[in-house]
This record gives C-alpha cells, sequence and structure tokens, in this order.
C-alpha cells in the first residue's frame, strides 16, 4: 500500500515527506517553480541532449519541482506524470502545481504498469519514484528499464535518479547497461547524495561528445544556471563512456 505523505511548512518552503524524516520534495514559496534539492537540477541535464522535447514522461511526481519547472520553461512540451500515491496527487494545490490541461495531465497509476503499454512514446522519461525506504525494486528492474526503452521515441533519453555509490547503485546500473546495450552514463548531483543515469542510444551519446560545447552554448541561461554544478560531470562521463564504445557505435 501506498505510504501516507506528510506535508511541512514553515514561513519559507513546503516540503513533503512520508514515514522517515527522508525530505522527498521542497518548494520555496516566493519561487514555487525553483528548483531546490539539487538531484532535481542534475536531472535536467538531458537538456544538454534535447533542450526542446516533444514529450516528457515523469514516473513519480513528489511535490512537482521538475514538473513546474519545466511547464514553465519548455512552453510547446507534452506532460505526463504518473504517480502511485493519490495522497502526493492530493496535495497538488500545496505545492502549486498547475491543473491538468491539454498539454499536462497527472495520473494516478503504478509507473512500472503504466510503462509496458504507454499511450504513446516519449522523447524523455524522468524516473523519480522513491518511498520512504528508497528505490522501489519495480522501477529499478530490468524489465522495467527494458519496457522504457521500447516506450521512448527514436533518440529518446531516460533519466533515473538513483542512491549515490551503494551497492544497489552499482547493480541498478548493470541492468541499465543490459537494457540500453551499455548506452548509460551517470553523474553524482551537486552535493553528492544521489546518482544521475542518463540512457539512451550509443550514437546520441558520442554526438553529445562531439556537440558538447556547441550545445551548451546554445543552452537557455535559466537551464545553464541550474546545470553549472552537474555539466561538467556529465561532460567527463560522456568522454570515458564514448573511448569504451566499440568503433562502430561511436
Amino acid at each position: 500500500m501506498p505510504e501516507t505523505p506528510r506535508l511541512h511548512t514553515n514561513s519559507q518552503t513546503v516540503s513533503l515527506s512520508f514515514e522517515t524524516t527522508l525530505i522527498q520534495s521542497c518548494m520555496r514559496l516566493e519561487a514555487p517553480e525553483e528548483l531546490v534539492l539539487d538531484y532535481t537540477r542534475a536531472m535536467m541535464a538531458f537538456l544538454l541532449f534535447n533542450p526542446a522535447p516533444e514529450s516528457v514522461l515523469m514516473i513519480g511526481l513528489g511535490g512537482g519541482s521538475m514538473l513546474k519547472y519545466l511547464h514553465r520553461h519548455l512552453p510547446t512540451t507534452d506532460f505526463t506524470a504518473v504517480e502511485i500515491n493519490q495522497g502526493v496527487i492530493d496535495m497538488r494545490d500545496e505545492f502549486m502545481i498547475p491543473p491538468d490541461s491539454a498539454r499536462l495531465r497527472i495520473v494516478c497509476a503504478d509507473g512500472a504498469v503504466f510503462v509496458r503499454r504507454p499511450p504513446r512514446r516519449y522523447d524523455v522519461i524522468l524516473v523519480d519514484g522513491f518511498t520512504g525506504e528508497g528505490l522501489p525494486e519495480a522501477l529499478c528492474s530490468r524489465s522495467f528499464y527494458q519496457h522504457c526503452r521500447a516506450a521512448l521515441a527514436p533518440k529518446g533519453w531516460l533519466v533515473a535518479n538513483v542512491q549515490a555509490d551503494t551497492d544497489e547503485t552499482r547493480e541498478v546500473m548493470r541492468r541499465l547497461g543490459k537494457a540500453f546495450s551499455g548506452a548509460v552514463i551517470s553523474a553524482e548531483s551537486d552535493e553528492g547524495g544521489n546518482d544521475i543515469a542518463l540512457a539512451g542510444e550509443a550514437k546520441e551519446l558520442a554526438n553529445g561528445l562531439a556537440h558538447f560545447e556547441e550545445r551548451w552554448a546554445a543552452l537557455a541561461p535559466v537551464h545553464k544556471e541550474i546545470l553549472a554544478a552537474s555539466s561538467s560531470r556529465f561532460q567527463r562521463a560522456l568522454l570515458k563512456s564514448v573511448r569504451l564504445m566499440p568503433p562502430a557505435a561511436a
């Protein structure tokens, strides 16, 4: 059964947690669309490869930080957020999440089930589904990642938030590597508490490295600001990954 979400408020912030004291999402009242938590900023790394996706699927809503940021700054993108916990969805007004519209919808469903038969293919899939105990097995199994890959459009990207440098992290990365034929990179979030994995097509990773500097130069200033701390780590991860690719893949 889904855990009961807990809302915490003070004069400056609203935050969400479950049974533990670990904060799952945080919003500053004076800047509700700001990405407060460092890992959410690092998860925007897909913008280095596709700064204007047509469609984004989010698995895990929380306080909607990434949804609000992207909804504001990607005005032509279609968004679907899948959240298993209706209690979390019921807090959308407290977190100032925009109402459903022609280009935004929040669905109460199991994300692992949703990607088995998605209604469309997506340019980006963001996976950030945690319980109070951590990353649920259903959202980090090899079959889940295989379904995510099948749900991606050509040249699409999967971005997954996993816990930093643990035995579980290494196993998750192995599963991702198998599901995406090794076309996976990862980098630590700004403060090192999370690893952010980025998976797609090998050719697109190589292309991302070849055009990294020009893509960075063309990125909107607001995106440069949030990626300033992690962009160099993703660039190094790209360099290492492409060097290890077989010549035909690169």
